[in-house]
């Protein structure tokens, strides 16, 4: 455990933030399961209004620095491809 004052507010600092990247990577990780099981589905309409929260969700967690941007890139270029062959 931290001695200094100001390394005990960091320490609850990096808690705080800890647990709001944890959320963002939730979300952005349940979209993406939300858009893959309609595609798995086939069910074109429901996939395509999944894979616009999905994209949104991985673009907000690559702006607030929880992935990368090639990872967002990665993953959203991954989702199209599912997207696309969807019939």
């Amino acid at each position: 455990m931290p001695n200094i004052k100001s390394a005990i507010k960091r320490v609850s600092i990096i808690e705080k933030k800890t647990l709001q990247n944890n959320m963002i990577k939730s979300a952005y990780k349940t979209a993406i399961k939300k858009f893959e099981e309609a595609a798995q589905a086939g069910n074109k309409e429901e996939a395509s209004t999944a894979f616009r929260d999905a994209v949104k969700k991985i673009d907000q967690a690559c702006t607030k620095g929880v992935i990368k941007n090639n990872t967002a890139s990665r993953k959203k270029s991954n989702l199209a491809k599912k997207l696309n062959e969807i019939k």
